[in-house]
């Protein structure tokens, strides 16, 4: 049987909470806090509260708290159905909320559109119709919905179009054509609309090293830099080798970007005993990759780390495709994956800090703020 991935949607699913989250926020006082930090715009944090479905203050305590390490970015993963449900009408209630809660603590913004996300396309508004094809008129209701997102939020400094790309095009290869003409069209609009933002596509580098496909990147690295995400696992979703070898891979993405700079758009490193994770680790594999960063920070654009807290299993589980069959069976990957995603935060799910999350301020602190 063909091994695939789960579809583990990192991106999407991080969008399903958010966007469940923040519909679902009840309305309380602003609490007004300044932060002291000076912030680094290279470096970020994938800001998420502990509950699943949290008040206005706890979504602003998130911030205040990720912020107080010294990261000057942050994450927003966006759904364009819910942005845009009807043609030119953009609902900007929840996109509001967390714009001005990055801008409040002085975070930039690497927005994800996902017009690819894992293995599928999309998702898509309705008035988009049915089974779009990635041809010119997409490429124009895509680039016209940026441009007004991108006007109106200009702590927006990095668009990532197309996420876990050689997972997609690794089963529709006939389609890589398109997705580069469609991407080139995107971007010669926007760029130049918004010549300071640039614009790039998402590649999963364990997926990459674990399926030793290392011509995907070439094919589709096209914009102004190349965004990888780094989940430090085997096939089955274990962290299988120690910290410091799993750390030794981050040089493949240089490898493969051809010459770009790069951008991590999600890094982690999980403490679940049940994918051989520890505390001890989380650390180590946290020094190891900054320490990567800053031998090599001229070629990155961005590292932003996969996330601030943990959540119980069930709500990660929740957010995979269960219906990819592997050459393994399911339940061991979905389990694995799934507890993979939801022990990479630097504060567990009792609101307890693990270690790493004083090495993650003590790493800020040490790297360069340029």
């Amino acid at each position: 049987m063909k091994k695939k991935s789960i579809g583990i949607a990192i991106g999407a699913a991080a969008v399903a909470v958010a966007i469940a989250a923040f519909f679902l926020l009840s309305q309380t006082q602003q609490i007004t806090t300044e932060t002291h930090v000076t912030p680094n715009p290279k470096l970020g944090l994938v800001i998420m509260p502990l509950v699943e479905r949290p008040t206005l203050d706890q979504v602003h305590q998130a911030y205040i708290q990720a912020a107080s390490t010294g990261i000057g970015r942050s994450n927003v993963y966006m759904l364009w159905p819910a942005i845009e449900p009807q043609e030119g009408t953009f609902n900007w209630q929840t996109y509001d909320i967390l714009m001005g809660l990055n801008r409040e603590q002085h975070l930039n913004v690497t927005l994800y559109f996902s017009i690819i996300n894992n293995e599928q396309l999309g998702p898509f508004p309705n008035w988009v119709g049915n089974n779009p094809s990635l041809d010119e008129k997409l490429a124009n209701e895509t680039a016209s919905a940026l441009d007004t997102i991108l006007s109106r939020y200009y702590i927006v400094d990095y668009v990532i179009i197309g996420g876990d790309l050689n997972i997609y095009f690794r089963d529709h290869p006939n389609d890589i054509p398109k997705y580069v003409d469609f991407f080139n069209s995107v971007y010669s609009n926007l760029k130049a609309k918004h010549p300071n933002v640039k614009f790039g596509n998402w590649f999963s580098l364990n997926d990459l090293i674990n399926h030793y496909d290392t011509d995907m990147v070439k094919k589709l690295n096209q914009g102004d830099f190349v965004a990888y995400s780094y989940s430090p696992v085997d096939l089955l979703f274990y962290e299988s080798k120690s910290p410091e070898k799993e750390a030794q891979d981050l040089q493949k993405m240089i490898d493969f970007a051809n010459g770009k700079n790069i951008g991590l758009m999600e890094i982690g490193w999980a403490t679940d005993k049940a994918v051989n994770g520890t505390d001890d680790n989380q650390v180590k594999f946290l020094k190891a990759a900054f320490d990567f960063y800053r031998k090599n920070e001229s070629k990155f654009e961005f590292m932003t780390w996969y996330r601030q807290y943990d959540r119980p299993i069930d709500t990660c589980y929740n957010g995979l495709n269960t219906n990819i069959q592997t050459g393994f069976g399911n339940d061991i990957l979905l389990n694995n994956t799934a507890a993979y995603l939801c022990s990479t935060g630097l504060i567990d799910a009792n609101n307890n800090t693990k270690p790493a999350w004083d090495e993650f301020k003590n790493q800020i602190q040490m790297s360069p703020n340029s």
